[in-house]
């Protein structure tokens, strides 16, 4: 089931809080850039995240953006079509 639209920033931000305990997070709608887009045919949307964590220590970019992915589990398959990663440590920040 999906949610409203104006609730998918929420949820992701809490699905990134809990999973990640981040310093800081930015989480930004960026579906209005792709109205048309074929992929935004499914009503799921296009964000960016910018996550700082602790988490991230020691971990490639790879397995960071795994860890986002993780993060947000079900919401990848019911709300989100499109995803931007920015992923960094406290000391990257």
């Amino acid at each position: 089931m999906s949610l409203p639209r104006d609730q998918r920033p929420a949820a992701i931000r809490a699905a990134l809080e809990a999973a990640l305990a981040p310093v800081a997070l930015e989480v930004v709608d960026e579906s209005h850039k792709h109205a048309g887009h074929a992929g935004a045919r499914d009503g799921r949307g296009h964000f960016a995240v910018t996550v700082v964590s602790e988490a991230f220590a020691g971990l490639a970019p790879l397995a960071r953006h795994r860890r986002v992915y993780a993060a947000l589990g079900g919401l990848m398959e019911t709300e989100i079509h499109a995803l931007s990663i920015q992923a960094r440590t406290p000391s990257e920040a």
